[in-house]
């Protein structure tokens, strides 16, 4: 792209989606570093910039698309800045991208990550567009070769496995990343060791269905958290996403025993309604779902539980919603997920019939919206008074004039959002703080 190797060259990367796509980037991000790029946060200075793109839900599509609108202004104002597209969408539609936006100068997929410094030597060679989407699995630990570039010097994430067997109705992963495979418990283990010398606190273990992690391997998802547990440094260990049909009792008894494993678990369900739920291809009913949640607290009385639920999906009527708000009421979830079902390409549920008109999916998830608020700002009343462990993760105000900080932000076990007051040798630090205020998205603390 530029023959003047002393010119370092600025990338901006722009994530959408989920956790799997932000560690996509920081992958990106450390791949690019070791071909002479630097980073920007600033688009109008950025020499290539990435898209990497999201196709869970139709929002986070549309978000995408309009932003490279608006890239295509900045490319008019810089002829050397390049543009790429890549992520989710691509995987899906690479060469739809480049007829709406024929501007662009890279489309890859999620499965060639690694191959991104050839791509950009083709294309500065030919100055085409460049497209390449790998649809099979013969790169995937190539993947995971290289320096991983992250913004967060406490916490961390760890892929530990990718892809999807299930094939929900609605969801697309399993198109655009394909079916499950894990990875090697000893390669994980050895990334974890290294994030602890380098002084990382937390690590998230990373996978689209993290439970049936294992397929292909000699280590079981359990497992592998009692091998993750000893390491020294690491002092909290969190996981996501977790299937319901897949939550053992071995893992929820791994969870008590293993001291850095946080009391959380984000565990969607999607629908209340047996009906919809056989619609999805869950794979468990009502009851099961909550006959799991029953065994968590039993073993884990202080769980705090999040989840996914999607309103109007197809066929769903007023008595299959009244059950997924009788679920929320019954399990008081500590936060939700909520989403307006959308048709999602390739998926089977998009020929289904009895769509769901819009004005009555939002009133429905106007009203889930209102419970599952009222029920959030109780759960964290209810933390008022109480010792929490904190980790401190950053500064939210200092005090320009006399260099002081005024308030940080940290994570409780249970991943409260906690602000309090403290100085900065507190951050990447465990200690205790009481609450003394409930707001519905955090709390507020005092450091004892």
């Amino acid at each position: 792209m530029n023959e003047n190797k002393k010119i370092p060259l600025k990338v901006f990367i722009k994530t959408f989606g989920c956790q799997m796509n932000e560690h996509d980037s920081e992958r990106m991000y450390g791949i690019l570093s070791d071909h002479g790029y630097t980073f920007t946060h600033q688009e109008k200075e950025a020499d290539l910039i990435l898209i990497n793109s999201c196709s869970i839900r139709q929002k986070a599509e549309q978000k995408a698309f309009s932003i490279l609108g608006r890239y295509r202004a900045l490319k008019a104002k810089n002829p050397r800045l390049h543009i790429g597209f890549c992520g989710c969408i691509a995987q899906r539609e690479a060469r739809s991208i480049l007829c709406r936006a024929p501007f662009v100068d890279l489309i890859f997929g999620t499965k060639n990550i690694h191959r991104l410094p050839q791509l950009i030597e083709k294309m500065g060679k030919t100055h085409k567009p460049i497209i390449e989407v790998i649809d099979d699995d013969s790169g995937r630990f190539e993947q995971f070769l290289g320096k991983i570039r992250r913004e967060n010097h406490i916490k961390a994430w760890a892929t530990i496995m990718q892809g999807c067997d299930n094939y929900c109705t609605y969801c697309v992963v399993p198109y655009v990343r394909g079916r499950e495979w894990s990875r090697s418990a000893g390669d994980i283990i050895a990334e974890i060791k290294t994030l602890a010398l380098q002084g990382y606190k937390e690590v998230t273990l990373l996978g689209h269905n993290v439970n049936s992690y294992g397929k292909g391997q000699d280590c079981t998802f359990p497992e592998l958290i009692q091998r993750i547990q000893p390491i020294p440094g690491i002092e909290r260990i969190r996981f996501t996403t977790s299937h319901p049909k897949d939550l053992s009792e071995e893992l929820i008894v791994t969870i008590k025993d293993c001291s850095k494993v946080c009391e959380h678990i984000h565990l969607p369900f999607q629908s209340g309604s047996d009906k919809i739920l056989k619609r999805m291809r869950r794979h468990y009913s009502h009851n099961d779902y909550l006959k799991k949640v029953d065994f968590l607290r039993k073993i884990i009385p202080d769980i705090a539980i999040t989840s996914d639920v999607i309103v109007g999906f197809p066929g769903e009527r007023e008595e299959d919603f009244q059950q997924t708000l009788q679920l929320i009421e019954t399990i008081q979830f500590e936060g939700l997920f909520t989403f307006l079902y959308s048709i999602r390409p390739q998926t089977t549920a998009g020929n289904f019939s009895e769509q769901v008109p819009n004005n009555i999916k939002q009133e429905r998830f106007n009203i889930l919206l209102q419970i599952q608020n009222q029920i959030s700002s109780a759960r964290n009343a209810l933390l008022v008074n109480t010792k929490q462990e904190i980790l401190a993760e950053e500064i939210l105000r200092e005090d320009k004039r006399t260099s002081s900080i005024e308030k940080l932000r940290g994570r409780t076990r249970s991943n409260k959002i906690v602000e309090f007051e403290g100085s900065s040798d507190l951050i990447g630090n465990l200690f205790e703080i009481e609450i003394r205020k409930a707001n519905r998205f955090n709390l507020e603390g005092i450091i004892l």
